[in-house]
């Protein structure tokens, strides 16, 4: 040591200690705002599972790797950045001593060609990613770069920084072998050729580890007063957030939309308030804690936005700058936040106020005005009218948040899986169902979604026009089959397969194929409603939950008495698909559903489809994201193609960088007024390839498609291109079958259960129903439920029913001396706070039934005559009692009142048939019987010996005279606008 390497060491020292005072203090401040964020206790667990999926992702960089001269020269830059602390800070020890090395493994060969490899890849990956960045510059006119937006100040610091770490690697191993010798050219093979040509000096040494010592420090320093760089935090967030992704199984945020969450939990459609409750994000601390963590990761990297098909058409959407706007947002608003600062929903301050609720003036003059300004931005506004109102600029404009078509292409290409979809559909949800504030055109979807189950606003029974125009018979559930007994599936065709008329074709096509496989199917017909992908993706949570609810139930009826196994579901569209199998499990419907593609393809592999006729044509196949990247089919269609004979011919963007139709996140309905239409771009592309035929397994895109086509073909391109579902294809390739034997192939005979079978079910009803009784007798507050029981649907505080759960049969045995009318059932479901029902709300039982054993008492003792079950009502109901779909009706209630009050009439009873249980579920006028079979009862047993007249009772003569009350009228209900508009699928 002499006074330059003392005084280079000692320097080094000092200037150490304050920059890591600089970084540690910008860590912590950036894990106190990230704190400012929801509970969100589900993206702990499991440890293990998760923590292997980080490790897997870390070392193989497996989300990197999708650019792979991008994913190579990363992972030597990360490697070199972890691994190269190790000999970085060897040069504490340089500064002073320039011979120094770690003791042990300083001087090992393996410690020598770690040095080597780490300082050269360094070098060689940051190079790589500095040429990357400069192609791709957006300062190339005409060019989209995916670096638009981007903070380059902080790109170049940290370029600059990485590489003068890696040259300091290089350079102080070739000084301190230039000075002492040593090396070996086997591990030390590029710094002993450069080590010839150094000058031999312990002073050079030191200075260049002082160099590397102090550009690291520099980056501590800089990078710890700079907590918004995500280009240099994110290689500490990165680890947590991989962690914390939301699918535990190292999936993508992609399939099912995130549950609309409050406080840590689902939200409870019934107990629901808006005043204490979170609808979505409508300010920045609404977002739950892993929303700012992903806020704070994004590395500025721009991939979501070269991938995003909004940007790509000219729309202000990107992804990569509304998560950085959302991110410069919560960090300028935090000291606001962590202060205690907060406002109501109408802007008052009702955080930082005083015991007397007034504002606190000397608690917010202490908060810089800067953070107090930001606290005053909205979330999503229109840019313009705020400006004109000399209002703050919001940050995220509406037609931003509005462009985005949920395609997923940016979750599934981000490196760091932050999860674009689910923030944007929490913002639309806030806007949606607080602000109601959302494109004029999604008004009618959600009307026609309401009123008449299906976007367009058809009846529902058209839905089975398109049998009318087959040739040969398909069986629909409730009028050719009363129950799924000898059925495969069942054939969702959804609301584009039944009533657009390009989408039939598919619907035709997939229903003779079938049939001609032999694979029985049913359809459902006038019961099938809307899956609600569009309006749940559009943000009316409320409406997608009725939806889901309704359909759960006529699903529920469909596969009652079916295993589970059983329960299967073949559907044509992409997002029925999806909401099916992914979404529908959340709310309690689980059943195994194929995409038509996946089902055909199956029944080729099994030789019940054999291809005759080559198409022998190019054919162009355009992967729908929610079919592709939302659920990962991607061979299936293709393989399927292929067996038709058709050529297929690759667009530039396939597969999981496949470019969206533009239908998706309800984008189908709503009008592009900015840029390049992006289904034009997409036929454009597809057009490239010089197709016969453009294919697609999902009837948005091929309406979408076919629009693009039509466009284009006006202007002379593209003259004789046709827009085909996969499943057209086949049926071309194969030999067709007479209209008879499809008849045939689809043709079950269900056996009617015997007397015995039926009685079995009746009895055990009966037992189960009086289980029931004693189990809510023998509970203290018996007294107070004996009534009707709690309305349900879909909730979660207290005990959440599952949709098709079954609801406690009316304890008629139980005591009601005090009582002469039953309690109305509180309202469920989907409930705001006032009282509105949402789906899966039980109805009230009729109270008429309970008013004879409230006169006499004496008759409820127990008698050998089993009562005949009711049947219990169900499905989305509203006030007044409206049936959901599949619901069963109650038997009237005047047949119960002549037993009770007379007990001399129940002799007869013998003779008299059950009363039959009328039609229930979403009917037509003909009498459409609802899903699952109408089981009849067993017919009551005359008593050992009739009860004797209690005084108080009635004469026994007026009994059997007296009217039968008429059923309450159902009024309109579910999720209402002015005027009371039908629940959805009524007319």
């Amino acid at each position: 040591m002499n006074a330059l390497t003392i005084t280079l060491g000692t320097i080094g020292v000092l200037l150490s200690l304050v920059c890591w005072y600089s970084f540690i203090g910008g860590a912590w401040k950036m894990v106190n705002t990230i704190r400012i964020g929801q509970p969100a206790p589900d993206r702990w667990r499991p440890f293990f599972p998760r923590f292997k999926q980080m490790i897997v992702e870390f070392l193989a960089h497996t989300r990197m790797t999708k650019f792979r001269t991008v994913g190579w020269a990363h992972w030597l830059v990360m490697v070199g950045f972890m691994l190269g602390a190790i000999v970085w800070f060897e040069a504490y020890g340089q500064t002073f001593s320039p011979e120094f090395h770690w003791p042990l493994i300083g001087n090992t060969a393996v410690y020598h060609f770690l040095d080597e490899i780490l300082g050269l890849g360094t070098v060689i990956g940051i190079l790589v990613l500095i040429i990357i960045r400069q192609l791709n510059h957006p300062r190339q006119p005409g060019r989209m770069s995916r670096f638009t937006g981007s903070d380059f100040k902080a790109a170049y610091f940290v370029e600059a920084v990485v590489l003068i770490e890696g040259l300091g690697m290089i350079f102080v191993k070739a000084g301190k072998i230039a000075t002492y010798g040593g090396g070996h050219m086997s591990t030390d093979f590029f710094t002993m050729n450069l080590a010839k040509l150094l000058p031999a000096s312990p002073e050079m040494v030191s200075v260049f580890a002082f160099i590397k010592l102090m550009s690291g420090m520099i980056w501590l320093y800089i990078v710890g007063r700079n907590i918004t760089w995500g280009v240099a935090w994110h290689r500490f967030a990165a680890f947590a957030n991989i962690y914390f992704k939301r699918e535990d199984d190292g999936g993508v945020a992609l399939g099912a939309a995130k549950p609309m969450m409050s406080k840590g939990k689902p939200v409870d459609m019934e107990e629901a308030d808006p005043d204490t409750d979170t609808f979505g994000a409508g300010r920045i601390e609404d977002f739950s804690w892993k929303g700012w963590l992903d806020f704070s990761t994004c590395t500025e990297c721009g991939r979501c936005q070269s991938q995003c098909p909004a940007w790509n058409t000219g729309k202000p959407l990107s992804p990569k700058l509304l998560i950085m706007s959302l991110r410069d947002h919560g960090n300028a608003k935090a000291p606001y936040l962590l202060a205690g600062g907060r406002t109501d929903m109408g802007g008052d301050e009702v955080g930082l106020v005083d015991s007397e609720g007034n504002v606190d003036e000397a608690a917010l003059a202490k908060i810089p005005e800067a953070a107090r300004a930001e606290a005053g931005r909205k979330l999503v506004g229109e840019s313009a009218e705020l400006v004109e109102a000399g209002e703050l600029t919001p940050v995220i404009d509406t037609e931003t948040l509005w462009s985005c078509t949920s395609c997923g292409a940016c979750v599934e290409q981000c490196p760091v899986d932050i999860e674009h979809v689910d923030h944007i559909i929490d913002m639309r949800r806030y806007q949606v169902l607080i602000e109601s504030d959302f494109p004029s055109e999604l008004a009618g979807l959600f009307k026609n979604l309401e009123n008449k189950g299906n976007p367009w606003g058809q009846n529902s029974k058209d839905r089975l026009n398109w049998i009318n125009e087959m040739d040969f018979e398909i069986p629909v559930f409730g009028q050719d089959a009363d129950s799924f007994d000898g059925y495969e599936y069942l054939f969702w065709v959804g609301c584009a397969g039944a009533y657009e008329d390009r989408a039939k074709k598919t619907t035709k096509a997939v229903a003779e194929l079938l049939a001609t496989a032999g694979t029985k199917f049913m359809v459902l017909g006038a019961d099938e409603t809307c899956t609600g992908d569009s309006a749940r993706r559009a943000g009316n949570e409320f409406l997608f939950q009725q939806l889901a609810q309704q359909n759960i139930e006529v699903l529920d009826g469909v596969f009652e008495g079916v295993e589970q196994s059983k329960r299967k579901i073949v559907v044509t569209c992409a997002h029925c698909f999806n909401a099916l199998n992914n979404e529908y499990p959340e709310v309690g419907g689980n059943y195994e559903v194929v995409h038509h593609t996946q089902l055909l393809n199956r029944l080729v592999r099994a030789k019940k489809l054999v291809q005759v006729t080559s198409v022998g044509e190019d054919v162009t196949y355009h992967d729908p994201c929610f079919l592709g990247r939302h659920n990962k089919v991607y061979n299936a269609p293709r393989e399927l193609m292929a067996a038709s004979g058709a050529k297929l011919v690759e667009m530039p963007r396939h597969g999981e960088r496949s470019m969206c139709c533009g239908a998706g996140g309800a984008r189908m309905w709503m009008e592009e007024r900015i840029g390049k239409r992006i289904n034009v771009d997409r036929v454009d592309e597809a057009l490239s390839t010089d197709p016969k035929k453009i294919a697609t397994g999902c009837p948005f895109c091929r309406v979408m498609l076919t629009d693009g086509v039509t466009a284009r073909q006006e202007e002379g391109k593209g003259e004789g291109v046709e827009v085909v579902d996969v499943a057209q294809l086949m049926l071309e390739s194969i030999a067709r079958v007479e209209a008879e034997k499809l008849t045939e192939n689809l043709k079950v005979i269900q056996e009617p259960k015997t007397p015995v079978e039926a009685e079995a079910v009746a009895e055990a009803i009966e037992e189960e129903r009086v289980e029931e009784i004693e189990e809510a007798a023998a509970t203290p507050e018996a007294p107070k439920t004996t009534g009707v029981p709690k309305a349900g649907g879909l909730q979660m505080k207290g005990g959440l029913k599952g949709p098709g759960a079954k609801k406690a049969a009316a304890p008629a045995a139980a005591p009601a001396a005090e009582t002469a009318e039953a309690p109305k059932a509180k309202p469920g479901g989907l409930q705001m706070k006032g009282g509105l029902k949402g789906p899966g709300a039980k109805k009230a039982a009729a109270p008429a039934a309970a008013a004879p054993e409230a006169a006499a008492p004496e008759a409820s003792a127990p008698s050998e005559a089993p009562a005949v079950p009711k049947a219990k009502p169900g499905g989305l109901q509203m006030k007044g009692g409206l049936k959901g779909p599949g619901a069963k009706k109650a038997a009237a209630p005047a047949a119960a009142a002549p037993e009770a009050a007379a007990p001399e009439a129940s002799a007869p009873a013998t003779e008299s048939a059950p009363p039959t249980a009328k039609p229930g579920g979403l009917q037509l006028k003909s009498g459409l019987k609802g899903p699952g079979p109408k089981k009849a009862a067993p017919a009551a047993k005359p008593a050992a010996e009739p009860a004797p007249e209690p005084e108080a009772a009635a004469e026994p003569e007026a009994a059997p005279e007296a009217p039968a009350a008429a059923p309450p009228k159902a009024k309109p209900g579910g999720l209402q606008i002015k005027g009371g508009p039908k629940p959805p699928g009524r007319k």
